[in-house]
Order: C-alpha cells, then sequence, then structure tokens
C-alpha cells in the first residue's frame, strides 16, 4: 500500500480534480489478485483476441434485415413505417446516448428493433456526439409475452407451438432482451465517455444493432410458421442478470457479454442440430448465422474487460472469478470450447478443470485500483492535451 501512496503522490492533484471518476467503479466486498511476475504468463494477461475482431468494427453497415430465399438480405425500398420511427422523437435526437435511451423507452418489439438500427445508422453516418442520457429502471416491455420464473415456463408439448417455433420464439425472447442489454450497457454508463473511450460505446452500438437484426429474422420466420413473438410466456432472467451489475461496468462486462453471450456460442451448434433433426433448414440456417456472428458480441467483451483490467493493474482471471462470486452470476457448462477459444476467451476464467482456483490474498481492495484507473485516464486524456500542437 506505500508503494500505491507514493505512486499517487505526484498524481494529488489530478487525484483531486478526477475524484468524481470513481463513481464508476464503485467499492466492492472481495479483494483481488494483483498482476505478478508469476501471473504474466497466464492465459489470462496474454489471451489471443478475435482475429475478425478489427474486421467487424470497420464493416459497412449492415442491412440484411430480410432473411431471403438464401440468407440475408436488404428489405426493399418502403416508406419509413411506423411513424414514430420517422418523424418521432428518434428523429430529434442528438447523441447516441439519447437514442440509445428511446429505444430502452420503446415497448413493441419489432419497432424497437427498427429504431434500434435507425439509431446506430444516425449515429455512423450523421457522427453524432456519444452524449450522456439517464438509463430507464427498466426496459419498456409489450403485454405479451407474459413474463414468468423459470419453472413456468410450458414444455414444448404444451405450449400449444411445434418445436421449431418453441425454439426460435425462445431465441427472439433473447434477442430481443440482447438489444436493451447493449443499449442499457451504453446509456447507463455515458457520463463515464471520457473515461472508457468512445471504442467502448461504438462496439457496443454495433452489437445492438447486430442483435435488432437477429430479432427481425426470428419474428420473420416466426410469422412464416404462422406464430408471433409473444404466443407463449418468457422468463426475465437476461434482464435481471442485467440489472444486478448497473452499478458497475467492470460486472457488467462479465455478467452480459463474458456470460450471458457466451452462452448462445454454447447452446448455438445444439440448437442448430435439433431443428435439421426437425427437418427445418430455413430456421436451422438462421440460428447457425446468428451464432456465428455472436463470436464478435463475446469477443468485445473480452476485450474490454481485459483493457479494464490492464489499466487497474488487475489479473483478468482472478477478477473475472471474484466478480462472478460478488454479483451472484451462474456458470455453467457445458462449453463450447472452440467457439469460446475463438471468441478469445481464456478457459481458465471459467473452465475449473483447467486450472486451480486461484487463492485470494490481501491485495488492496478494488475500489481503490478503479479509483485510480479513473485518475490515471484522467491524467492521460490532460496529458494529450496539453501535448496536442496548437490547431
Amino acid at each position: 500500500m506505500t508503494i500505491q501512496l507514493l505512486k499517487l503522490r505526484p498524481m494529488l492533484s489530478t487525484t483531486l480534480r478526477c475524484a468524481w471518476c470513481s463513481s464508476l467503479f464503485p467499492p466492492l466486498s472481495f479483494r483481488t489478485k494483483p498482476l505478478s511476475s508469476s501471473s504474466s504468463s497466464s492465459s489470462s494477461l496474454h489471451y489471443s483476441p478475435w482475429s475478425g475482431l478489427q474486421s467487424w468494427r470497420e464493416n459497412p453497415l449492415n442491412k440484411n434485415r430480410l432473411w431471403g430465399p438464401n440468407g440475408p438480405e436488404p428489405l426493399p425500398p418502403s416508406p419509413c413505417t411506423p411513424l414514430e420511427v420517422c418523424e418521432g422523437p428518434m428523429a430529434l435526437a442528438s447523441s447516441l446516448a439519447g437514442m440509445g435511451s428511446l429505444v430502452l423507452s420503446t415497448s413493441d418489439p419489432l419497432t424497437k428493433s427498427k429504431l434500434s438500427h435507425l439509431a446506430y445508422s444516425r449515429w455512423r453516418t450523421e457522427h453524432l456526439p456519444i452524449g450522456d442520457s439517464q438509463a430507464p429502471d427498466r426496459p419498456a416491455r409489450p403485454a405479451k409475452p407474459q413474463l414468468v420464473s423459470p419453472k413456468e415456463i410450458p414444455a414444448p408439448k404444451n405450449s400449444g407451438l411445434p418445436l421449431n417455433a418453441y425454439m426460435l420464439h425462445n431465441l427472439a425472447h433473447v434477442e430481443l432482451n440482447a438489444i436493451d442489454l447493449a443499449w442499457d450497457t451504453v446509456v447507463r454508463f455515458s457520463p463515464y465517455s471520457k473515461i472508457l473511450g468512445e471504442g467502448f460505446f461504438a462496439d457496443f452500438a454495433h452489437v445492438a444493432d447486430d442483435e435488432s437484426r437477429h430479432f427481425a429474422w426470428c419474428s420473420q420466420r416466426l410469422a412464416e410458421l404462422g406464430f408471433n413473438y409473444g404466443d407463449m410466456p418468457a422468463h426475465n432472467l437476461l434482464w435481471r442478470e442485467c440489472a444486478k451489475s448497473s452499478n458497475n461496468v467492470a460486472a457488467r462486462l462479465v455478467a452480459i457479454p463474458l456470460v450471458q453471450e457466451a452462452r448462445g456460442l454454447d447452446a448455438g451448434p445444439r440448437l442448430v442440430q435439433k431443428l435439421i433433426g426437425f427437418g427445418d433448414s430455413r430456421t436451422s440456417n438462421i440460428v447457425a448465422r446468428i451464432a456465428d456472428e455472436e463470436v464478435a458480441h463475446v469477443a468485445v467483451g473480452v476485450h474490454w474487460f481485459v483493457s479494464v483490467c490492464q489499466k487497474m493493474g488487475r489479473a483478468p482471471c482472478s477478477t473475472f472469478k471474484d466478480l462472478l462470486k460478488e454479483y451472484n452470476v451462474e456458470l455453467k457448462g457445458p462449453f463450447n470450447y472452440s467457439a469460446r477459444d475463438e471468441a478469445g476467451i481464456p478457459r481458465d476464467w471459467y473452465d475449473t478443470s483447467s486450472t486451480s482456483e486461484v487463492k485470494q490474498d490481501k491485495s488492496e481492495p478494488l475500489s481503490e485500483v478503479y479509483e485510480r484507473l479513473a485518475c490515471i485516464i484522467s491524467m492521460e486524456n490532460e496529458n494529450s492535451s496539453l501535448n496536442r500542437p496548437p490547431g
């Protein structure tokens, strides 16, 4: 602790100026393992990022929101509908966070999907700022589906839907929630955009756009099968996990992309095989494409979690495990190792058979490290501004 105080002494004036930043990383009760020479060679420090991450970031806007005879294709030109998409508050919003808040406040699923795409499109093409907005306590939801506990979800034979529509409805529910989860991350942490950097918000807005396209495909295919989203009950577990991490960006990265999205990598291939066995190749192709695109979303989570841990001087592996315990986030298999490897999640983060549990030590509380991180980033921004040649 004395060493840390010595390091902080030259930063004292900056520390006082940026003390407000520590609210982004609130105090946590656990203590976690700092980086050390013995851990520097761990896969959790030298992880292998997804090779396609930069290409995904640089890809042009994806307008393939219709599932055609041969796969994704753009929607045919048509007047902008519904009215709120064209002339409502979305058209007047002037920041990414402001548009995200409007998406979260929209209850109709198809409208939410369209507004999500419009928000990301406007931000990409009009170069709007990230801005600062207030996230609602919970996203707006339609009257159907009825939200019940997982134990009350009917079995396929009691749902009134054939197996392919039953599985597709469950996936549509996941994708609709994923739209809200991504936008909530953008909006809720928008007051800290100078700390986290524009890239953080660009990535999660991109994720939201992908999820809105996935929901559109699921909704279209359900209609082709003679059903609609809302025809059977659904659970609210996904948002509950998101709400747990509403006060901590590191916990949010663990709970959503590194656990929930990663579960999609695990379940996707099994779902595809079940649909093939059912004889529905069109739906299986949609699910396979969605599962493939989820790799980018997990990779985004890995990238930003490692980035935050490196700034804090924390070991990502032990920090990941500590956050799971602190926020009571359930991590369960079976795991799709090949997909998780591709996305860049080191196996020792989640597979207890690959390494022994990291013992906790008496290192400093994370709350102190979080405050130091905020101050270091503030200093970097300040130094960058001082060293920038006059315009």
